[in-house]
């Protein structure tokens, strides 16, 4: 019987508790590995699902809090996260906020927030995780977005920092080859904005409708892109993959 390669090795998931970070979580599991569930705010669902992957397979998960807008909690994440099974082979940089910065509207508080939390914590979290990674053979994937190429009106500061994120991506690939490779997932209209950013039903339909697949997507779909390319894309790097159900095809 052929080994899984993922057996044991360890992936970090940022905004891990709910919606897409959580079923990456679920499904890189799955595939064998050990998950490092980081968490913020959402105590409850990380714990949750830190139990749900536990009882599937002993000693498999943990959940580990961090506000990574505070200064040095990249590297203090990434020790943490080390100490538990004293490797790391994968970080997915998914943690994001997404809110409305109208121009001529926007404050230094939302571009700092929006920057600091979409671009600025997904490279620290990186620089301290590279010696890890690089021992590993490792990888980093961040979940970007189709609007940091196409951008939404209202959203400025969002897209710029998912654009930021993108071309971090093309650079960490070249920064830490060979050692470790770096890539991206896009999503579309994957989970709909909650709260204050809830659409309506009409311009949800106006979304589905500029899709080549005219439906939207699920978190599995994102999930299983991590997958691959942790898994399976053994020369991939640099690459960022729109999971979009055809939405690029349409500008």
């Amino acid at each position: 019987m052929q080994k899984n390669p993922l057996t044991a090795k360890v992936a970090l998931i940022t905004g891990a508790a709910r919606r897409i970070g959580a079923e990456v979580a679920r499904t890189l599991h799955e595939a064998g590995m050990h998950i490092v569930l980081h968490y913020n705010s959402s105590e409850e669902d990380a714990l949750k699902l830190s139990l749900e992957l536990n009882q599937k397979r002993d000693q498999s998960a943990v959940a580990l809090r961090a506000n990574l807008q505070e200064p040095e909690s990249e590297l203090e994440l990434i020790k943490q996260t080390v100490s538990v099974w004293k490797r790391l082979d994968v970080v997915v940089n998914n943690a994001s906020r997404f809110y409305q910065t109208s121009f001529g509207e926007v404050t230094n508080y939302a571009w700092d927030d929006l920057l600091s939390s979409n671009l600025k914590s997904p490279f620290f979290l990186s620089q301290a995780a590279a010696p890890h990674l690089a021992e590993q053979n490792g990888c980093i994937v961040n979940i970007t977005d189709i609007h940091a190429e196409r951008p939404m009106h209202d959203y400025s500061v969002y897209c710029i920092s998912k654009g930021g994120l993108l071309v971090m991506t093309k650079v960490l690939a070249k920064e830490l080859g060979p050692k470790i490779r770096v890539n991206g997932v896009a999503p579309g209209a994957i989970l709909w904005p909650e709260g204050s950013n809830e659409l309506s039903t009409e311009d949800k339909q106006k979304i589905i409708k500029r899709t080549a697949l005219a439906r939207p997507g699920q978190p599995k779909d994102i999930a299983k892109t991590v997958l691959f390319l942790v898994r399976d894309a053994e020369y991939i790097t640099g690459q960022v993959i729109s999971v979009d159900g055809g939405r690029m095809l349409f500008g």
